[in-house]
């Protein structure tokens, strides 16, 4: 029997999957649970109808994320910290802080686990991150650390 599943189920498929299983399994378990529904027509279009929508917020945030990656391509976040003499910082910056940084210089939230700087970074100097935005979509930016005016 075709039954469209209507939460995601352990070894059978996801949320709107439309799945064959044996007619006894469906009847005694899927949909006394409200697991699925019978694959009638009117579901099948049902489902279709969603894909379309979701498949269409989908390219929506992928363009959104691509604009935004253009736009910061290459841009410099400058970060004032407190450091020593020799420009030895006195902890390290953090993702945080780049997030905070990138909002306020250029106006785009970025969560800060979204945000790459590689190894820790103790030294004042210019160092490249990288930002992901969404799936498949990571922008490179410049990194300036300077030492925090006196």
């Amino acid at each position: 029997m075709k039954v469209v599943l209507l939460k995601d189920v352990k070894n059978i498929g996801k949320r709107d999957d439309i799945v064959t299983v044996s007619d006894g399994y469906a009847r005694n378990f899927l949909f006394p649970q409200k697991l699925a529904v019978e694959a009638t027509p009117g579901a099948m279009k049902e489902i279709q109808r969603k894909r379309a929508a979701q498949d269409a917020r989908e390219a929506e945030m992928l363009a959104e994320a691509k604009n935004k990656a253009a736009s910061l391509k290459d841009k410099v976040i400058a970060l004032e910290v407190k450091c020593g003499d020799k420009g030895r910082l006195y902890g390290s910056v953090t993702s945080a802080e780049v997030a905070d940084a990138l909002e306020k210089q250029h106006g785009i939230k970025v969560d800060k686990r979204k945000i790459d700087i590689g190894d820790p970074i103790r030294e004042t100097g210019i160092r490249e991150i990288s930002v992901w935005l969404y799936s498949g979509v990571t922008t490179p930016m410049k990194l300036d650390v300077q030492p925090m005016k006196k």
